[in-house]
Formats: C-alpha cells, sequence, structure tokens
C-alpha cells in the first residue's frame, strides 16, 4: 500500500554525539518500526491543538525516518503552512525506557515526534524530562538538528523517499560543484593529498622560478578554479615588500611587517591582533601568525611564589602557647643555692633562727599591634581573570604575617632600634636574645672537641664534619644539664648545619648518624626543624663581644602568645572611591614571652673580630 504524507525528515540519527555526552546507537529504536506515532507542536501538551498530526516512523541504518500527516484542523493547517514556507524545519522525540551503557542510547521507546524551532534546537543534544537512577528508565526529549523535506505532489509519486530523491539528484553534481561545498580548511586537505600523489617536485609558475607550495611541499592550487594565483598565496614579489617594510625604522621587526601587509591586503589571516590578544595562535593551515605563536604558561591561573624556607614557621605558631591573655606577667622565686634556707639542726635551750629572705623573679610584657597593609587597583581586580587577583595577594600578606611573627619569637625583629616599624623586644620577647634568666647561652667548644678526640693530631684522622658534629653534640649534653624547661624540646638551626651532622664520617668513612631521628636521638632532642632564616644570625654581647647563631632549642609550649578577643589576626577590607583601590589590612595585637626560667638553650659560636680572633676555633 502506497503512503502518502505532507513531510518527511529524520526523527534520529544513530551514532551522532549529543551535547551531553551521549549517543544513540544504531537499533536503538528499531522497535518502533512501521508504529504511528502523535506529530506535536513543541512537545506542549497542554491543549488538544497542539496535536497536528501523526507521523508513520520507519527504522533504517541511518536512523529512524518519519513521515508526518497533518491533520485537517485549523492548527494542523496552520502547521502545514509553517512547513511549506520554511518557518519551521526540524523534528524532535519525545522518548523513554531508555537503557543506557557508558553513554551509549541502546534501545528506547519513541512516544511522539514534535516539530520545533531548528533555529533554537542547533545541533544534537538530548534533554532529560526524568531520571529514576543511573541504570533505571529515563525520558528524554532529543533534538538532531536534522533539516525535513516536504512532500511535493506534483513534482513526485505517493510514497517517493525525498532522501533517497534528494541522493539522486546528487548524483547528477559534477567534481566542481561537490569541490564548492568543502570548507576551506577541507580543501587544503585536498590540496595536500593530491599534491602528494602527483609528487609535487618543483615546477614553478612564476618567472623568478619560485615554487608555490605549503610547509610540506604540497600544492597550493584549486584544481578547479581558472585563476592563475589564489589571493592567499604570498609571491616572490610579495615577500620583498615585507621585508621591505620590517627594514623600515617605523616597523623595526618581520612579525609587525607580515601583521602590516596582512592586513593591508586584506588576507584571510590578517585578524593576528585579536587572536594576540586573546593569548593564542589563530587555527588554520597556511596562517601567518604562526610563525609567531604566543608563549604559553606551563602551569596557567596564579604565578608560583618563590619563598624562604616555610616549613618551620608553622612549627613555631603551632607549637606556642595560645593565651587569651595579652598582658603577660610571670613571677619566679629561685631558691636554689641559698644557704639561709637550709634546714638547721636545733640544740636544747637554744633560740631558733628564722630562715633567709626570698628573692622574687618578676616581668610583666606589654602587647603591641603586627600588621601587613596593601591596596590593590580595582582595573588590576578586573583586568586579571586568569586567577583571584584578591585571594592571591591576601594569601600573600598571610604568608609574610606569619613568618614576621615567627621571627621576631625566636630571632627577633631584625631592624634597627630607632626604626619606626620595628617590632619591639619589650612586646615579642625573642627567645635567642632573652634575658641569660631564661635562655641559656652557650658557646660551640670546637677546640675542645679536637682536644678530646685526638690531641693536637685531629686532622689527620678527622674530618671537620665530624669535629663538629662532636662539638655540637657535647655542647648540648652539657647545656641539657642545666636546662629546666618542660617535656622534651626540639632543635631549630641551618639547613647547612644539619648536612654537616649528617654528613659527619669516622676514620673508616662510615658515617656517624644514619638519619635525622638518630640525631635527633644523639642530641637528646625530641626533633630537628630547619631554617633558612637563621643562616648568618650574629648579635653582640653586653660585653661587646660578637656572636654567630648555631641553633635554638626550646619546648615553645614554654612560649606564651598572648591576644585578647579581638586581638587575634584579623582581615579588614575597604573600597577607596577616591583613588579606586580596595584596601586590605591583616593585623594582630599581641604579647609574646618565655614563661619559665632556664627553658630555652641559644648554641652560639663567637666570631672573630677585626684586630684579634676568637679564644674558640672555626670549622
Amino acid at each position: 500500500m502506497k503512503k502518502k504524507f505532507d513531510f518527511s525528515g529524520w526523527a534520529t540519527r544513530n551514532n551522532l554525539r549529543c551535547s551531553d555526552g551521549r549517543t544513540i546507537r544504531k537499533d536503538a529504536f528499531k522497535d518502533c518500526n512501521g508504529q504511528t506515532v502523535p506529530l506535536v507542536w513543541n512537545h506542549q501538551h497542554s491543549s488538544a491543538d497542539n496535536v497536528l498530526g501523526h507521523a508513520l516512523l520507519e527504522n533504517r541504518d541511518e536512523g529512524v525516518y518519519a513521515y508526518c500527516t497533518f491533520n485537517e484542523t485549523d492548527s494542523g493547517r496552520n502547521a502545514k503552512l509553517l512547513v511549506e514556507h520554511g518557518d519551521v524545519s526540524a523534528l524532535s522525540i519525545l522518548a523513554n525506557q531508555l537503557k543506557q551503557q557508558a553513554g551509549n542510547v541502546l534501545h528506547g521507546a519513541i512516544r511522539e515526534v514534535s516539530l520545533v524551532l531548528a533555529g533554537a534546537n542547533p545541533g544534537a543534544f538530548i534533554d532529560s524530562i526524568m531520571r529514576h537512577g543511573e541504570e533505571s528508565d529515563e525520558e528524554a526529549i532529543i533534538y538532531t538538528g536534522e533539516d525535513i523535506f516536504l512532500y511535493h505532489s506534483d513534482g513526485g509519486k505517493e510514497g517517493d523517499d525525498p532522501e533517497k530523491k534528494k541522493d539522486e539528484e546528487d548524483d547528477d553534481e559534477t567534481i566542481a560543484d561537490v569541490f564548492d561545498t568543502l570548507t576551506d580548511k577541507q580543501k587544503n586537505v585536498v590540496y595536500t593529498m593530491v599534491g602528494s600523489a602527483l609528487e609535487y617536485d618543483g615546477e614553478t609558475d612564476d618567472e623568478d622560478g619560485e615554487e608555490e607550495k605549503g610547509g610540506n611541499g604540497s600544492m597550493k592550487h584549486n584544481l578547479f578554479d581558472r585563476e592563475e594565483q589564489q589571493s592567499d598565496v604570498l609571491s616572490h614579489s610579495a615577500q620583498e615588500e615585507i621585508i621591505s617594510i620590517a627594514k623600515s625604522s617605523q616597523v623595526g621587526t618581520l612579525q609587525a611587517a607580515l601583521e602590516l601587509y596582512a592586513e593591508d591586503n586584506n588576507l584571510q589571516h590578517a585578524d593576528v591582533t585579536t587572536a594576540a590578544s586573546r593569548g593564542f595562535a589563530q587555527t588554520g593551515d597556511g596562517n601567518i601568525y604562526n610563525l609567531f605563536p604566543e608563549y604559553k604558561e606551563v602551569r596557567p591561573g596564579a604565578p608560583e611564589l618563590i619563598t624562604n624556607d616555610q616549613g618551620w614557621i608553622s612549627v613555631v605558631l603551632n607549637k606556642v602557647h595560645k593565651s587569651p591573655i595579652s598582658r603577660i606577667r610571670t613571677s619566679q622565686v629561685d631558691i636554689r643555692n641559698i644557704d639561709s634556707l637550709r634546714a638547721k639542726g636545733y640544740d636544747k635551750g637554744k633560740k631558733k633562727s628564722l630562715s633567709g629572705n626570698l628573692k622574687l623573679v618578676r616581668r610583666t610584657t606589654d602587647p603591641q599591634t603586627v600588621y601587613v597593609k596593601n591596596a590593590l587597583h580595582r582595573d588590576d581586580i578586573v583586568d586579571i581573570t586568569d586567577f583571584d587577583y584578591v585571594q592571591y595577594l591576601y594569601k600573600i600578606d598571610r604568608m609574610m604575617l606569619n613568618e614576621e611573627l615567627a621571627t621576631a619569637i625566636m630571632l627577633g625583629d631584625g631592624r634597627d632600634d630607632g626604626d619606626a616599624d620595628k617590632i619591639a623586644p619589650e612586646h615579642i620577647r625573642p627567645i635567642w636574645t632573652d634575658d641569660d634568666l631564661y635562655t641559656l647561652h652557650v658557646d660551640l667548644d670546637i677546640d675542645a672537641a679536637k682536644k678530646e678526640l685526638q690531641g693536637t693530631n685531629t686532622g689527620a684522622s678527622f674530618g671537620e664534619n665530624y669535629i663538629l658534629a662532636e662539638a655540637l653534640v657535647n655542647t648540648v649534653l652539657y647545656a641539657r644539664e642545666r636546662y629546666k624547661g618542660t617535656g622534651t624540646p626540639d632543635l631549630y638551626c641551618t639547613p647547612h648545619m644539619l648536612n654537616v651532622m649528617l654528613l659527619a664520617r669516622d676514620m673508616n668513612g662510615r658515617r656517624i648518624y644514619s638519619s635525622k631521628a638518630e640525631l635527633a636521638s644523639s642530641l637528646n632532642v625530641g626533633d630537628i626543624h630547619t631554617a633558612e632564616q637563621f643562616e648568618g644570625k650574629t648579635r653582640t654581647t653586653s660585653d661587646n663581644k660578637k656572636k654567630e647563631l648555631i641553633g635554638i632549642i626550646a619546648n615553645l609550649a614554654d612560649y606564651s602568645l598572648g591576644a585578647t578577643k579581638g586581638g587575634e589576626v584579623t582581615h579588614f577590607t575597604q573600597f577607596d572611591i577616591d583613588f579606586n583601590q580596595e584596601k586590605s589590612l591583616l593585623e594582630t595585637r599581641c604579647s609574646g614571652a618565655l614563661t619559665r626560667v632556664y627553658s630555652a638553650i641559644a648554641i652560639e659560636k663567637p666570631v672573630a673580630t677585626t684586630g684579634g680572633s676568637s679564644s674558640q676555633g672555626t670549622v
């Protein structure tokens, strides 16, 4: 029986990747072959007027084809006019019972075919309506973006297939007609293939003998183009003109000359400035800008920070005692070596004597504000789109504040006393330069270590690293006899000092300490932390002697960092409309001090001064 229909078109296409990543596979809707489903307007179900007619489905190797017929209703006749005039030119389907596997649609049931506005649905995609689970049925609207074909009663017979008719018409096209349907990029591929087949090896078109070939020696002529030369191929005279432009003082570079020539001659690849502003070179064969590609970031996003060693900073700030009191006061009574406090024997009939007076040791520490202030221009915030500029600068400010606090706790501010920005040692007391009652200052006695090892001929059997390592171990262990801090302390030193000790060898060339843990055990410390910021630090004592810092031993639980409520690290921001700046203030108000006597050990090495030498040996 012959079929009658008003128009036809593809309801679905096989192996067509949709925008959501799913692909409809062959025979996914084969069970719908021969079925008739409603023809609906834009998948609307609110009124019976939206039913325009019906569609007969035919399953093919390429997909499901639909033969559509309009009803003799007002809405049907109106839709037929829209299709005949080309106002509506695309179909979509509503399907359910979809079965999927790894992004492939393998089975489904078509419930309706709908006329849709092609302009609103470019390309193929699936619009899911309801999903009951990853492996359950799904109801979806599937768009293919394929055009529909009208059936003309005067130009064909009943039951004619417009797709097949179109294929027959295509057979009448010439090779040139087909070639003209290709894009420029596809034509370039054809040029290369033809050139390789003909083994193009040096034929010339101009009197100067210049070869018109691509970068790989392939032809660049349209075989069906009767013009002698393509407009976008640079001739020998054009090359000379570009070089002449490059030599001029106003241009100066070959890249600028190529861009200027391309713009003046309206070449297809003249928009090089736009490509450069977007950070990438244009694509396409023959693009002159590919000769000068833009630089590409190895690690896109925020620039990588180059910083000093930051590991020890977090250790310090995490281990110090956090106090909710910013005004710190410590009180101790030293009863050591006070003979008058000793218990006394009593003789009958004699008067008992009183014990001696106690000596109270007390000190107070007041807080000081420490801050980092910055300002960001709003123009920069808006223009920098590769990363979050505001968050990036805040991260740097917080890093600098943490490093300043940790350095002030361990070493001191380092600025001159008259500097207005100095963090006063009376407010955040540095462990290294603290009073001898709180920090034990001991010298590294290298000469004594040499004598102890092998008399006067030490250098013949032991290396300098071994001598220094043994000297440090001896110094630390002897100093620990006077240490009164809580728990087991840690050692903070430079990376070089740690490496010197780890590289120490005996007379047989064997390393003394196989690991950092073994070295820490020999030093009787809990752990060893390295800090680049300790390198080359010196101080001058009250008796005008210069000492170089080797390391600090302390349990930072004995150091109190106090801040009242509101004095903790706080971030303030404010926009300055006069200068169009986003201002940032990161600050804290705190105090810091050791709260136990003899709770830290500072190991130092005397430094030779001008006009004399130190009494201690050097390495």
